[in-house]
C-alpha cells in the first residue's frame, strides 16, 4: 500500500483565495483565536494554574521546577506524537523505539522509566505491568491543552512511584462550539531492501467540541500509520478520546471522560535485540474516569473521583511462529480518590485520601494483585508577605510492602519584583512492577525479592517569570536506595534486576522561554518565541564487590548532558518558521544533535506544514539497540472552524 506515496495539494487554489480579504480579519482572529486555544496554558504562563489534586497555584508562585508545554507551543513545533513533544524538554529523557509513539520509554533527571509516574487530568495512567506501557496515551496531540511537567521526587503530592517527577497531561475544556481536523503524510524516500517499497506514513486526526451555558464536550479521534523506517517496524495507531463537563446550579461541577488506544507494531530489536528481529506487539489500553467538584461551604471544596484502566499487552517473540514465546497480558487498574482543600485564617489545607487496586492476569507473570492506600496532608502558608510554604506528607500502605511515611516541604522568597528564591526537598517511592517481580523469558528472568526503591530529594535555585519571560536555574541532588537495576555477569546470561545499594545524583538546570503569546506583541507583523534549557546530571553509583563486576542494562543508559533549543518566527500573521535542536551525551553513548524544522503557512480557516526531522540524518540510538530513523519529511493540512 506504500508503494507509491502521492500527496498532491493545488498551491493554485490555495494562492486564488483572497488573503486581501482575509487580512484585517486574520489580524483580530489570530490574536483572539490564541488567547482561546491558550487559555490556562498559553495566554500569560506565569498564570497558568498547575493541576495538582488538592492545593492549586499559580505557575509563577510556584516553588518548585516545573516546565509547561502548552498548546500554543505544540502547533509550532515540528512533532506529529505527545512523545516526540516531550523530546524538546530538557531533562526529559526520550527514549523512542519507533516514531509516531509506537513505543517510548519517558524518564526524568537520569531516572529509569518505571521511576516517572504519568498522569492525565490528575488521574495516574502508569502500569503495574511494566512502565514501557506508560506512554501509550488515549489521547490525539490535537486534544491536549498543556502538559505540565514536575522534577522532583514527589509523593507529597501524587503518592507512589513518582520517585523522579511526574508528568500531568491537560486536555482542552473548549470555550466554543467547533471543529477541527488535520492530515499529513510523510517518508524518508529510502526503500526497504527485501519488497522494493518506499518507506512512508500517514494520519489523520478530528476534534469536534459542543458548548452550552452549563455544559461542554469533545470528542477527538487519530489514525496514524507507516510501513517502518527499517525491517519490520510498520505500525498502525487509532485513539479515541471523549471529555464532558456539567455545571449545576450550586456552581458545583461533575465531569466524566474516556478513551481507547490499540498500538499495533513491529517489534525488531525492541527488547531482546538481536533474537527478536520478527517480534510483533499489540497493546490496548482503555480508561474510563467520573468526577465531582462542589464547595461545601465558604472554605471547603470537595473533590471525589474515581478511575478505572484496563490495558492489554500481546507481544509476539516471532510472530511467523505465534506459539514460541507468545506473551498475553490483562491489567486492570481502579482507583478512588477523595480530595479536599480547606481555605482558614492561618492558611490552606490539603486533605486527601485515595485507594487503588491492581490485578494482572498473564500468560507470563501469572495471576497477581496488590492493594495500595494512601492519606495526603498538605498545608499552605502564605501570611507573611512575600513569603511561600508549602508542607506535607504522604502516608501509604501497600499490601505486599506496608506502611512507609514520605514528606516533602518547599518554600519561596520573592526578592524583587519577578525574582524568586526557591528550595524544595521531598522523598518517593517506586514500586516493582510485575514484570520485575516474576517475568520469565530467554534473555530476561524476574525477582521477586525485590525490595521497592525510595528517594530523597533537594533542590535549591533562582526564578524570574513576567508576562512573557520566565527564566529557571536550580542545583539538585538526589538519592536513590534499593534501586533497581537490570544486570547480567556476561554476556551470555539473561537479564535480571536486582537492588544496588545506592544512587546518588547531582545536577544542574537551566531553562529560559521567551513565549509573547497572548500579548500586545501579537498585533505586531513580526513575533519571536525562543526557548533555551540545559540539564547536567552527575551520577555516581554505590554498589557492592559483587554488583561492580556486573553489566548494568538501565543505570548507565541516562543522559549526562542535554541541550534543547527552540526559534520560531512569524511574518504577518501568515507564515510560521521554526528551529529546533537537541544535543544529547549519554553515559555510555557518543553525543549527537538533532536539528528539526517546519515551515508553515496559516489562513483564516486552515493552515499548510512542512516538517523535516533529523536534518542532519544524524545515526543515533535513545533505547537498546534500536536505530532511530534518519532525515523525515512530512506535509500536513489542518483545518479549523
Amino acid at each position: 500500500m506504500f508503494k507509491k506515496l502521492t500527496f498532491s495539494i493545488s498551491l493554485a487554489a490555495i494562492s486564488s483565495m483572497t488573503l486581501q480579504a482575509q487580512d484585517q480579519a486574520l489580524q483580530t482572529d489570530s490574536l483572539l483565536s490564541r488567547l482561546d486555544e491558550s487559555k490556562g496554558s498559553g495566554k500569560l504562563l506565569n498564570e497558568v494554574i498547575i493541576q495538582e489534586n488538592r492545593i492549586q497555584l499559580p505557575f509563577a508562585q510556584q516553588n518548585r521546577n516545573i516546565r509547561i508545554i502548552d498548546q500554543a507551543m505544540s502547533q509550532i513545533m515540528p512533532v506529529r506524537s505527545v512523545n516526540e513533544l516531550l523530546s524538546y524538554v530538557a531533562g526529559i529523557d526520550v527514549r523512542q523505539r519507533g516514531p509516531k509513539g509506537v513505543q517510548t520509554d519517558v524518564s526524568l533527571d537520569g531516572g529509569t522509566f518505571d521511576q516517572t509516574l504519568l498522569l492525565l487530568n490528575g488521574v495516574k495512567i502508569s502500569d503495574p505491568q511494566t512502565g514501557h506501557n506508560m506512554m501509550n496515551i488515549p489521547v490525539p496531540l490535537d486534544a491536549i491543552e498543556r502538559i505540565e511537567i514536575l522534577r522532583g521526587s514527589a509523593a507529597r503530592i501524587y503518592g507512589v512511584n513518582a520517585l523522579t517527577g511526574a508528568i500531568n497531561i491537560i486536555t482542552k475544556t473548549p470555550e466554543k462550539t467547533g471543529v477541527s481536523a488535520q492530515t499529513y503524510a510523510g517518508s524518508s524516500f529510502k526503500k526497504d531492501d527485501s519488497t522494493g517499497d518506499t518507506y512512508a506514513s500517514f494520519g489523520v486526526q478530528a476534534t469536534g467540541a459542543f458548548v452550552k451555558a452549563n455544559q461542554n464536550h469533545v470528542l477527538s479521534l487519530s489514525h496514524d500509520a507507516g510501513n517502518g523506517y527499517r525491517y519490520n517496524t510498520a505500525y498502525r495507531n487509532q485513539k479515541a478520546f471523549y471529555q464532558g463537563s456539567f455545571s449545576t446550579k450550586n456552581h458545583s461541577e461533575f465531569g466524566v471522560s474516556g478513551g481507547f488506544i490499540r498500538n499495533n507494531f513491529g517489534a525488531n530489536a525492541f527488547y531482546a535485540a538481536p533474537g527478536d528481529k520478527e517480534s510483533e506487539e499489540t497493546v490496548e489500553t482503555a480508561l474510563a474516569a467520573i468526577s465531582y467538584k462542589t464547595r461545601i461551604n465558604d472554605f471547603w471544596t470537595l473533590k471525589p473521583r474515581v478511575s478505572f484502566r484496563h490495558n492489554q499487552d500481546d507481544y509476539l517473540y516471532i510472530k511467523q511462529m505465534p506459539d514460541k514465546f507468545h506473551n498475553k497480558h490483562k491489567s486492570q487498574t481502579l482507583n478512588a480518590e477523595l480530595n479536599n482543600t480547606l481555605e482558614t485564617g492561618i492558611g490552606t489545607f490539603g486533605l486527601g485520601l485515595e485507594a487503588r487496586k491492581e490485578d494482572l492476569k498473564s500468560t507470563n507473570l501469572g495471576e497477581r494483585e496488590r492493594t495500595n492506600l494512601g492519606v495526603f496532608s498538605e498545608y499552605k502558608f502564605d501570611k507573611v508577605e512575600k513569603l511561600l510554604v508549602n508542607v506535607g506528607a504522604y502516608t501509604n500502605y501497600n499490601s505486599d510492602y506496608g506502611w512507609e511515611v514520605f514528606p516533602g516541604m518547599d518554600a519561596g522568597y520573592d526578592i524583587y519584583p519577578n525574582w524568586k528564591v526557591f528550595m524544595n526537598v521531598g522523598s518517593g517511592q517506586r514500586l516493582p512492577t510485575y514484570t520485575d517481580l516474576y517475568y520469565k523469558g530467554p534473555t530476561n528472568i524476574g525477582n521477586d525479592q525485590l525490595k521497592p526503591e525510595t528517594s530523597k530529594y533537594g533542590e535549591g535555585g533562582l526564578k524570574y517569570n513576567n508576562r512573557f519571560l520566565f527564566v529557571n536555574a536550580s542545583y539538585f541532588y538526589r538519592r536513590i536506595d534499593n534501586f533497581i537495576d537490570w544486570v547480567r555477569s556476561d554476556l551470555s546470561q539473561p537479564w535480571q534486576p536486582q537492588n544496588f545499594q545506592q544512587i546518588n545524583t547531582q545536577g544542574y538546570t537551566f531553562s529560559a522561554d521567551y513565549r509573547p503569546f497572548g500579548t500586545a506583541q501579537n498585533a505586531r507583523n513580526f513575533n519571536l518565541t525562543a526557548g533555551l534549557a540545559y540539564t547536567y546530571l552527575d551520577p555516581k553509583f554505590r554498589k557492592t564487590e559483587e554488583q561492580t563486576q556486573k553489566i548494568s542494562r538501565y543505570a548507565l543508559e541516562s543522559l549526562r548532558n542535554q541541550l534543547t533549543a527552540t526559534l520560531n518566527l512569524e511574518f504577518y500573521r501568515h507564515f510560521n518558521v521554526t528551529l529546533a535542536a537537541r544535543h544529547c551525551e549519554r553515559i555510555n553513548y557518543k553525543a549527537y544533535t538533532l536539528v528539526d524544522s517546519r515551515l508553515e503557512f496559516k489562513a483564516k480557516y486552515y493552515s499548510i506544514n512542512a516538517d523535516a526531522t533529523n536534518l542532519m540524518d544524524i545515526t543515533y540510538v535513545e533505547a537498546g539497540a534500536v536505530p532511530m530513523p534518519g532525515r523525515w519529511y512530512n506535509l500536513g493540512l489542518r483545518f479549523t472552524m
